[in-house]
């Protein structure tokens, strides 16, 4: 649509932010598919259901969680994509209708400060292949000089690191459309290399069923019940995507149709992050076999094959993985969520190279020492916060708007969207105090026995509770 020049002269406006007109919106299905694949295929899908099975669950009880818990997530996604494919616009500005001009910045960077401590961890998991590759040409930069312990890495662990950063930003430099690109040539050799490493697995360990079976020598809790596993678990999954359930508009708004989005996402998000994670189990359950311990770190299982060539290859197609995944999923909303902080003066580039020096100073190596800690805690922890924007979100613009937005509005702090709208924050606040007691306790600042089981019980629940209080308080306090 054509923007009055009262919008462009908006200090809520850039181009960047500029609804996105039918004759530029040139995303397929195969697009959105393709986005999904090279998300999904990444490390921390491939271990995401080793906590599970170490729980107590079987592996067809933690794929059958995984595949439940995106097919769950897929929801919101849907829901918000439709704003994003109608009007063209990005999830900085759509949140506006709901949270106003200026508490979309605060809500938005909820969502893309998450995206900065994903990039860093990414960018992490990216350099490790780098090196692990480079240690096949020269052994002897494991002998680099330590940097020492407030760094924590070696020389050439740094500059690798760096490496698969600069990948990230040269990206960034490219602009979304080198995303797509990037995506739809990634998607099929990712799902083929998978599929190539289950084809190792059974050549060297045996039948499906003699592999499957080991499975079961990762139970290190066989006294949990089901329940107790299986909601946690399912939480964390939703909240694995739940920051894209959010920022979904940045890429909807350039869909050819509501169609191509919709079908998109149902074929490329649980069909992938199922089959992957089953990958994952089963090679896993090979090296059972194998080496006669589990290797769930894919970067330490590709080191240990004796061919270069073999792990040359695997490593750079690790490396795509990781790069896809951290463009799509991490880049994009941070770089968008911190440019609305001040869009005449932030533009999508200077978020994501903003988003990349956030990813430096956060040492993620160091942040996920304790990986379990750190994926089912904090996914947990920052999925409650996201379900209810979620909730809010989707409250808002369907049964509030009636799917009805003036763009025009969403650029103008005096028009008939508000600067703070404090119906969408208490409600949000609110929705947060059940989950709270249990946090605390996860985090060890409240005892268990203090305040009763009941608490930490409904923490395993967050995203959900979050999300149905915040539309529910939300739909309630809205009425007039």
């Amino acid at each position: 649509m054509d923007l009055p020049e009262q919008v462009k002269n908006s200090p809520f406006y850039n181009t960047d932010f500029a609804p996105v007109t039918e004759a530029n919106r040139s995303w397929t299905t195969w697009n959105y598919a393709s986005i999904w694949i090279g998300m999904a295929v990444c490390v921390p899908t491939y271990m995401l259901a080793s906590s599970m099975i170490e729980e107590g669950m079987s592996w067809w009880q933690a794929m059958l969680t995984v595949l439940l818990g995106n097919l769950i997530v897929l929801i919101p996604l849907i829901l918000n994509g439709h704003p994003g494919a109608k009007y063209g616009i990005p999830f900085p500005v759509l949140i506006r209708s709901s949270f106003g001009i200026r508490g979309s910045v605060l809500a938005g960077l909820l969502r893309g400060l998450v995206g900065c401590g994903w990039f860093g961890i990414q960018s992490w998991i990216g350099g490790s292949a780098i090196y692990q590759l480079s240690l096949v040409v020269s052994p002897g930069l494991a002998e680099s000089l330590y940097l020492g312990d407030f760094i924590g890495l070696n020389v050439a662990q740094l500059i690798c690191f760096f490496i698969f950063w600069g990948m990230n930003i040269w990206v960034i430099y490219k602009g979304i459309e080198t995303v797509k690109i990037l995506e739809s040539w990634s998607a099929p050799v990712l799902l083929l290399s998978g599929i190539a490493l289950m084809i190792w697995a059974i050549t060297s360990a045996g039948s499906f069923e003699e592999i499957l079976s080991a499975s079961s020598t990762f139970h290190s809790n066989t006294n949990a019940s089901f329940s107790s596993i299986f909601w946690p678990s399912l939480t964390a999954i939703v909240g694995f995507w739940a920051t894209l359930s959010l920022n979904i508009p940045d890429f909807t708004r350039y869909a050819v149709n509501q169609k191509a989005h919709y079908v998109g996402q149902a074929i490329g998000l649980p069909t992938t992050m199922t089959l992957f994670s089953f990958i994952g189990i089963f090679v896993t359950s090979a090296t059972v076999v194998i080496f006669g311990e589990a290797i769930w770190d894919p970067i330490q299982l590709l080191s240990t094959f004796s061919s270069p060539i073999v792990i040359i290859l695997s490593m750079i197609l690790l490396t795509v993985a990781t790069l896809s995944t951290n463009i799509a999923a991490n880049v994009v909303a941070s770089a968008n969520d911190i440019a609305n902080i001040a869009p005449k003066k932030i533009s999508f580039k200077m978020g994501g190279y903003i988003t990349g020096i956030i990813g430096i100073l956060i040492f993620p190596w160091k942040l996920i020492a304790d990986p379990n800690g750190y994926i089912f805690l904090w996914l947990i922890a920052y999925s409650a916060l996201l379900g209810a924007i979620a909730g809010i979100m989707i409250c808002d613009y369907y049964i509030i708007r009636k799917r009805t937005l003036n763009p025009v509005d969403l650029f103008l702090e005096d028009s008939a969207t508000p600067s703070w709208n404090h119906k969408a924050w208490i409600s949000f606040s609110l929705s947060l105090i059940p989950v709270i007691p249990g946090f605390l306790i996860q985090t060890g600042l409240l005892n268990v026995n203090t305040i009763g089981a009941f608490w930490n019980d409904l923490y395993s629940y967050a995203w959900f509770i979050t999300f149905g209080l915040g539309f529910l308080i939300y739909w309630i306090y809205s009425k007039d």
